[in-house]
């Protein structure tokens, strides 16, 4: 099976290749990238959050087979290249956001998939769109980005 992710087609190797094989596994375990991390496996906390489509989706309880065809974006596609991160991951170090860090990649992309529709959320807006768990509770800290973020994208 192969996947377009990141903007590349890539080949999964046959042992991730069950169209019923939750994305987060083809994508750990076949792809080798790794930032798309596991939290609870049921959806609830986000900390597999990718893009499919340009869409914030689960990735622990999307199955392959959905995605054939579709475009993924993992943690290691947001930035256009090493040299230029994206706005959201260079407002979230100014506003010092992660503490653990293992929920962080999941909110910016959970992020980056709400400021894609709309560059100019209201908190609300914010808070309807960001519903990944983070055990520090860094909640402010994300908003204030997110708004740091977005206001650096509209210039």
């Amino acid at each position: 099976m192969e996947l377009n992710v990141n903007g590349q087609a890539m080949q999964l190797p046959e042992i991730a290749s069950d169209p019923a094989m939750p994305l987060l596994w083809a994508l750990r375990d076949g792809l080798n990238l790794t930032g798309t991390k596991f939290g609870c496996g049921v959806a609830a906390c986000g900390a597999c959050t990718v893009h499919v489509d340009g869409q914030a989706a689960r990735s622990c309880v999307t199955p392959l087979g959905a995605c054939r065809g579709k475009a993924i974006t993992t943690i290691e596609g947001l930035a256009t290249d090493k040299d230029h991160p994206h706005a959201l991951q260079l407002a979230w170090l100014a506003e010092q956001v992660p503490q653990c860090g293992y929920c962080q990649s999941g909110m910016l992309m959970a992020a980056a998939a709400l400021l894609a529709k709309n560059r100019n959320p209201s908190d609300a807006d914010i808070d309807a769109a960001m519903t990944n768990l983070c055990r520090c509770g860094t909640y402010p800290r994300v908003r204030a980005a997110i708004r740091q973020a977005a206001k650096g994208m509209r210039k």
